[in-house]
């Protein structure tokens, strides 16, 4: 949980209650974050998707675009997530037939008072459920087995990245 200097939760009012966060007084810095979502799938499905051949048509191109309109709806989804004017968002994928994978990552780029880890996340998900849709006539045991930050940078914490310090 966040908080502000003295120990005070950020996401909380004097009386316990949720709320957003006023951002007003932070110093607009460019941030940026990535996120990837993974879905398990069948050697046969994912050869499917690679080649273009899913019987709903072009799977990852669809999921890109889902990714891309999702984190732009970040706010509208996540409560207490302020809306950001988005400079970039890109979602791209990328299919192992052998191990069974597609992998989604999002991009997010901002400059503002907050990060975009949230449009990230989002945009990943978004995309990892458009690739279930499009795939679940071919198979409805598809799992979607994570969806993760990988790295943010920016703001007051400066750079992270999966792997370092807390919250590896």
């Amino acid at each position: 949980m966040s908080t502000e200097p003295g120990g005070r939760l950020t996401h909380v009012d004097e009386r316990g209650r949720a709320r957003m966060v006023d951002v007003s007084s932070k110093p607009d810095t460019e941030r940026r974050a990535l996120a990837q979502a993974v879905v398990r799938v069948s050697a046969a499905t994912a050869q499917a998707v690679e080649a273009g051949d899913a019987p709903k048509g072009d799977v990852l191109g669809v999921a890109r675009i889902a990714g891309i309109q999702a984190a732009k709806r970040t706010a509208e989804l996540i409560p207490l997530c302020h809306p950001l004017p988005l400079s970039f968002i890109g979602v791209d994928g990328a299919v192992d037939p052998e191990a069974g994978t597609i992998t989604l990552r999002a991009e997010a780029r901002t400059t503002g008072p907050t990060g975009v880890e949230m449009e990230a996340l989002t945009a990943a998900s978004v995309a990892a459920l458009t690739v279930y849709d499009m795939i679940k006539g071919m198979e409805r045991g598809a799992k979607i087995e994570e969806v993760i930050l990988l790295e943010k940078a920016g703001g007051r914490s400066g750079q992270w990245q999966r792997g370092e310090g807390p919250g590896r």
